[in-house]
């Protein structure tokens, strides 16, 4: 397995918001994702999801509060915790989580 330049894989993306598994850690996926700036809807997920911001900033509300992170910053969100992207998130996203159950 060679080395993975996760900025190069998310710029070839061919559309934001549409995440590319990497691989399995265990029982984890990694996977990368592009950023444009627009707005995700509402979400929440079965288990817990880490989301490390690798270049630009992720703007979340989760649970009803404004969280701002940024370059080199990691998010864990809880398992179930209601969440959405705010506009103006722009970037380079990797994002570990376990498959839902």
């Amino acid at each position: 397995m060679s080395a993975i330049d996760l900025l190069e894989a998310a710029a070839g993306l061919p559309q934001a918001w549409r995440s590319h598994r990497l691989g399995r850690v265990g029982a984890a996926c990694v996977k990368v994702l592009r950023m444009d700036g627009t707005p995700v809807a509402e979400e929440s997920h079965g288990a817990a999801e880490a989301l490390l911001v690798l270049d630009g900033r992720l703007e979340l509300t989760v649970e009803g509060v404004e969280v701002s992170v940024g370059p080199g910053e990691l998010f864990m969100v809880g398992a179930g915790a209601a969440h959405t992207v705010r506009p103006g998130s722009g970037g380079t996203l990797l994002i570990v989580e376990l498959p839902e159950e």
